[in-house]
């Protein structure tokens, strides 16, 4: 083995971790790769033979790179508030089938679609400190040269971040699987029955509608607030040749819909308590067409 393809392995083992972490920083699969491209690109240069703690090495450099795209392009500032809808992380239903490794490690310790619109609203340093500190346990002392603050800097912008997070906090999804399919599925059967009584039933009174269309569909970007005007969506959106496929969208029960074999809309849902307090829908057709769902289990769930 040469020294290129030894060097290779070396970073194949910690792309899991690295990926990891700069979906969270981005939250873009397409950057999150970037920002991990580039930082092998970077190892590669340089080469590991000085390097002591290549991991550790590693995640400062996808972390400095990450810093440096929210401060540079950061393309959830063209989208108002609220409407942008992170990329999603879809895998299999677990009942169908195992999640690829790949999307394992992207999903360890579970982060949510919810939990990344709140990161969003986090500055670059406050978000680094955040993630870099609290998911994955760096010390300040680490953290503290990325961005140009002392360590004691960096645990306040840790602190006001955590506030923040707190205060905007993320509704906790009901632990069982089986329990969050059974109430997407009835949802989608009561718009497709035109059931407004049920879908309301289904929903939190105080149930939060994201749905992203994008550039291309900036007619269909929209927040809509209130079990009423949610259920009044459904109805209005509901597409009976459309196929819904079970899917899991950021570990927790989703669906890709498709028509003609092309998908159309992927949304991800919050169930809490057995009613549905969060939709979050990309109905943008780029961004559709740049997903990958070769690892998508296709049986229906209607």
């Amino acid at each position: 083995m040469d020294e290129h393809e030894w060097l290779a392995e070396r970073f194949e083992e910690h792309r899991g971790h690295l990926r990891a972490v700069a979906y969270r920083m981005l939250g873009s699969v397409h950057e999150a790769d970037d920002a991990v491209q580039d930082a092998w690109l970077r190892l590669n240069q340089s080469g590991a033979s000085d390097i002591e703690n290549l991991g550790g090495w590693l995640t400062t450099v996808v972390a400095r790179i990450c810093l440096n795209m929210l401060r540079v392009c950061r393309t959830r500032s063209e989208h108002p508030i609220g409407i942008h809808v992170p990329d999603p992380i879809i895998s299999p239903d677990q009942v169908a089938g195992p999640r690829q490794p790949e999307q394992e490690a992207l999903l360890a310790e579970s982060v949510g679609l919810a939990l990344i619109i709140v990161l969003d609203t986090l500055t670059p340093a406050e978000r680094l400190t955040f993630v870099l500190h609290d998911m994955f346990d760096l010390p300040f002392d680490e953290i503290a040269p990325m961005v140009d603050r002392s360590p004691a800097a960096a645990r306040q912008l840790a602190s006001r971040a955590r506030r923040r997070v707190r205060a905007l906090g993320a509704p906790v999804p009901d632990a069982d699987h089986i329990v969050q399919r059974r109430v997407v599925d009835a949802f989608f059967a009561a718009a497709r029955s035109g059931d407004f009584d049920a879908l309301v039933a289904l929903l939190d009174p105080d149930i939060v509608m994201r749905a992203d269309g994008g550039a291309s569909r900036p007619q269909a970007s929209a927040v809509v607030r209130g079990a009423p005007a949610v259920a009044r969506r459904a109805l209005m959106f509901a597409q009976p040749t459309a196929v819904v496929r079970s899917a899991l969208v950021n570990g927790a029960a989703g669906v890709v819909i498709t028509a003609g074999d092309r998908p159309i809309s992927v949304m991800g849902f919050t169930v809490t308590n057995e009613r549905i307090v969060e939709i979050y829908a990309i109905v943008d057709p780029d961004r559709l067409t740049g997903l990958d769902l070769t690892a998508l289990d296709i049986q229906d769930t209607a």
